[in-house]
């Protein structure tokens, strides 16, 4: 059986989500989930940074410009939070740019919007 890259800390960090989706539903802005996130993730001792400025790389070289992740956990994995009626193609198209450009190796897209909590786990497959 093949290992996911980051298994345990995207667990942790679903995990956290899910009791915050559970506690409060979804009937809140993205600002109320993400405070609530930041009280789960320091509750499960999960490392993280908010609104984190990740460096964008282009041609082999790193743009003054940046990318501002909501999340970034562990040190390695991004986490982008939504609260949309379903996750359309193109935040799901960003959150892949995100990573290409950024070299950073696994983003979770959590969407608090839906009655159940939904999510989805991309892999940089992108990386030089």
């Amino acid at each position: 059986m093949t290992k996911l890259v980051f298994e345990e800390e995207t667990y942790k960090v679903i995990g956290a989500c899910i009791k915050v989706h559970k506690k409060i539903g979804n009937g809140f802005t993205v600002d109320v989930y993400h405070e609530a996130l930041m009280k789960e993730l320091s509750k499960a001792e999960i490392p993280f940074e908010q609104q984190k400025k990740l460096p964008i790389y282009y041609n082999g070289s790193t743009m003054v410009t940046f990318f501002v992740a909501d999340f970034l956990c562990f040190n390695k994995i991004i986490l982008e939070i939504k609260k949309v009626n379903r996750l359309e193609p193109s935040i799901k198209y960003q959150v892949i740019s995100h990573l290409k450009s950024t070299k950073v190796e696994v983003a979770l897209l959590i969407n608090f919007g839906e009655k159940s909590l939904t999510w989805k786990r991309f892999i940089n497959t992108h990386q030089s």
